[in-house]
């Protein structure tokens, strides 16, 4: 489950690092992100069309920027070197849900056997709370986006957030209780001789680290906003987010996601 003194710290430290950076008088850029999600967990078959349509939630947060290219404290240019006109720093805090589960040929209508009915009753629901640190570069020059030179700006990003995860899950076969093992997909545990993981389902939550990268656009509105957009993968080091962690042999992959995100960017300095 979620633990606040973890999360406290990671807190302070963004903020001691933003205040660090803010004592140099760099501009700060503030914003709210929302968008669809697509998460790729170990419900249903990943190759597969319905899975990746299907396996759909949303997104939201707030994001914090340094801008490296203005001097708020003179209300001017920094010095101009290439670090300064082209990379910002993101900091982010976010929150994203799932609606989770099967599809695929193990689930087809015409399937009757128990395990097919078993798959089709389990349904989950992934909750994960983000908060970390993204380098965002600008193959444009900033100066020239923030001097209306041209209306957009790509760029790509790279980063490191801690994820706080809080699956759920739920079933209609049998008797319902989505605690009793005998109502999910027997093979789980029963086909793998001597297996590693004998809890396949396990919703107790916990927190882990990702990796997350994206590509995207600011379109300038004025001198004090942006519109952003921006298409993000993120690699969980945890195969728990979604609830499932099963050891069959096409349980390849920890969760990822692929998450695209709509923004609104207002300049504070």
């Amino acid at each position: 489950m979620l633990n606040p003194k973890h999360i406290t710290k990671l807190i302070i430290i963004l903020l001691t690092a933003q205040v660090s950076f803010a004592q140099l008088g760099l501009s700060h850029e503030i914003g709210i992100i929302t968008g669809p999600v697509a998460f790729k967990s170990d419900y249903g078959l990943r190759s597969e069309f319905e899975t990746n349509a299907g396996n759909t939630g949303f997104g939201i947060g707030i994001v914090h920027y340094l801008n490296f290219a203005y001097q708020a404290s003179c209300n001017c240019y920094t010095t101009d070197n290439y670090f300064n006109d082209h990379f910002k720093l993101r900091t982010e805090l976010s929150y994203n849900k799932t609606k989770l589960e099967h599809f695929g040929e193990f689930v087809d209508p015409e399937r009757t056997s128990e395990n097919s009915k078993q798959l089709r009753g389990h349904k989950g629901e992934a909750n994960n709370f983000d908060i970390g640190m993204q380098i965002e570069y600008f193959p444009l020059s900033i100066r020239s986006f923030q001097a209306f030179s041209y209306k957009l700006a790509p760029f790509i990003s790279f980063g490191a957030h801690y994820v706080s995860f809080n699956p759920k899950v739920s079933t209609t076969y049998g008797d319902g209780n989505s605690e009793n093992t005998l109502n999910y997909y027997q093979p789980w545990y029963t086909q793998v001789p001597d297996p590693i993981n004998t809890k396949p389902v396990d919703v107790s939550g916990g927190s882990t680290w990702s990796v997350v990268s994206s590509i995207g656009a600011r379109y300038k509105l004025n001198t004090s906003s942006d519109l952003m957009i921006d298409l993000r993968g993120q690699y969980y080091f945890n195969d728990l987010i979604d609830g499932l962690d099963h050891d069959l042999e096409f349980n390849k992959y920890n969760d990822w996601l692929v998450w695209l995100n709509f923004g609104y960017i207002y300049y504070l300095d």
